[in-house]
């Protein structure tokens, strides 16, 4: 009997997405479906895994929005206005982190404890938490359901994937740890010895740091001059950016005492386009912004190696420190919002269009003009429904940035730079704002949260939500030519 094209044994060598398509398991759903037997709501719903997810977050903000409206989440005591509770609550769960209210000073420790636990639930991944509930209403994942979660987890082996739910909750767990007992000294000696407050930033920060939101305990942002807390932050942020199956695959290659070659492609490619886009913005900020005083205010040279290196790693997705952006150049804005809009590693607590899609964007461009048919990289072929999700994911995100980037300059009459540097800030998750995400503007306020929805839930889950995987096309047409550039 063949063995069941999702149950691949891991010893093979994967053939990366395309085994992923096999007409037979959606056939067989699709057959069950047909079945005259009755089903219950909650079987319909989670038999399509897009709108589960979608369903699940928007439950999630009205959730988060009701509990920011209460008294008890405001330190005054009186109820924060609609629009500033569900922007806010948006920011949390997306991990996107811009604020328009001062968090200590608006948020009592009640709203505060509500943004934290928003936070992780959305770093988490919104697809991981509705796979568990899949999982917990069907007690097994169809096969349209590990489809997606294969996308949001990284894997590309479908069997595998209820044991990389386990690892992702604690990788996640274990870092947010990990960062906690680092910043705890760092913030004990800038507390001056208080203990409960050093330990609440500590897990502020944590859960923050990781999970790329740029929300701060107390409005001293990242600590830039103090070392001891910055880095452990910067750290923190940095793993978040990489994603799932990068940390998994690099844990699991240094424990087989593997070399670097062992590595699998997606970690190569991660790694490789992140940090040329780290040391791009390293050397853009050391040179562009050398005498920006807002940024390198009366520093050495070592001072502003190490503010040049947080602005570097920051803006592509954490938001921390936000007191220098908006004085940075027009040309600085243009380049954070491009780094934005790229964002992190795919599966990652980050947004964009991620590292990955940009890379298999240069790749393809690199493949046309040197006259190649097949997209290569590191001695593979990647498939041709990766070039095509790459392309589309790229061209309708950016048109999403366009619209949202128009609609703000309408609302509020500012210029193009600063309208895109929101938009790209919304969608990219990236958390830091030049000022039009101002309560004195619902609109742009309701424009910005649809945006971060929508670079949250990622437009492969939007399209899920609206169709579901068919059957291989039966009737391929022949090829004609049209010209093109």
């Amino acid at each position: 009997m063949a063995r069941n094209p999702f149950d691949r044994p891991s010893s093979r060598r994967s053939d990366g997405y395309a085994w992923w398509f096999s007409g037979d398991s959606f056939s067989r759903e699709a057959q069950e479906e047909r079945m005259p037997r009755k089903r219950g709501i909650v079987y319909r719903i989670s038999s399509h895994p897009g709108q589960l997810t979608i369903i699940y977050f928007m439950s999630l903000i009205f959730i988060a929005t009701s509990l920011l409206l209460t008294p008890a989440a405001s330190s005054s005591g009186k109820s924060t206005p609609f629009s500033t509770a569900f922007f806010t609550a948006v920011s949390a769960l997306s991990t996107c982190g811009i604020s328009i209210v001062n968090t200590t000073q608006h948020w009592s420790i009640f709203g505060q404890i509500v943004l934290i636990v928003a936070v992780q639930m959305g770093g988490l991944g919104v697809m991981t938490f509705a796979s568990m509930i899949a999982l917990a209403v069907n007690h097994h994942l169809k096969a349209t359901q590990r489809l997606l979660t294969a996308t949001e987890l990284g894997t590309n082996k479908l069997n595998e994937i209820r044991s990389v739910l386990n690892v992702v909750l604690t990788i996640t767990f274990s870092i947010e740890a990990i960062t906690f007992v680092s910043l705890f000294p760092g913030l004990l000696s800038v507390n001056k010895s208080n203990v409960g407050k050093s330990l609440w930033e500590a897990l502020f920060f944590a859960v923050m740091a990781y999970n790329n939101a740029g929300f701060t305990p107390d409005g001293a942002g990242l600590y830039v001059d103090k070392w001891e807390v910055g880095m452990p932050i910067m750290l923190s942020a940095f793993c978040g950016t990489l994603g799932f199956p990068v940390i998994l695959n690099l844990v699991r290659t240094a424990r087989q005492h593997k070399g670097v070659r062992r590595l699998n492609l997606h970690t190569k490619v991660t790694l490789l386009t992140t940090f040329i886009i780290v040391l791009i913005s390293l050397f853009w900020f050391l040179i562009v912004e050398w005498n920006n005083q807002a940024l390198f205010h009366n520093a050495g040279i070592e001072e502003r190696m190490r503010r040049g290196v947080v602005a570097a790693v920051m803006p592509r997705s954490s938001g921390f420190d936000l007191s220098w952006v908006p004085k940075v150049s027009e040309p600085t804005k243009v380049f954070m919002s491009m780094v934005m809009f790229i964002g992190g590693g795919s599966t990652s607590t980050a947004g964009g269009i991620r590292v990955t899609t940009l890379a298999v964007i240069f790749l393809v461009c690199k493949t046309a003009f040197s006259g190649h048919a097949d997209v290569n990289v590191f001695h593979r072929r990647i498939h041709m429904r990766v070039v095509m999700t790459a392309i589309s994911i790229t061209v309708s995100c950016l048109a999403l940035v366009f619209v949202a980037s128009v609609s703000l300059m309408m609302i509020e009459d500012v210029s193009f730079s600063h309208a895109l540097f929101d938009a790209c800030s919304a969608f990219g998750l990236g958390g830091y704002s030049v000022g039009v995400a101002d309560a004195d503007y619902p609109a742009a306020l309701y424009v910005l949260a649809a945006t971060m929805i929508i670079g949250r839930l990622g437009p492969m889950t939007i399209a899920y939500a609206v169709g579901r995987p068919h059957v291989v096309d039966a009737v391929r047409y022949p090829t004609d030519q049209i010209v093109v550039g």
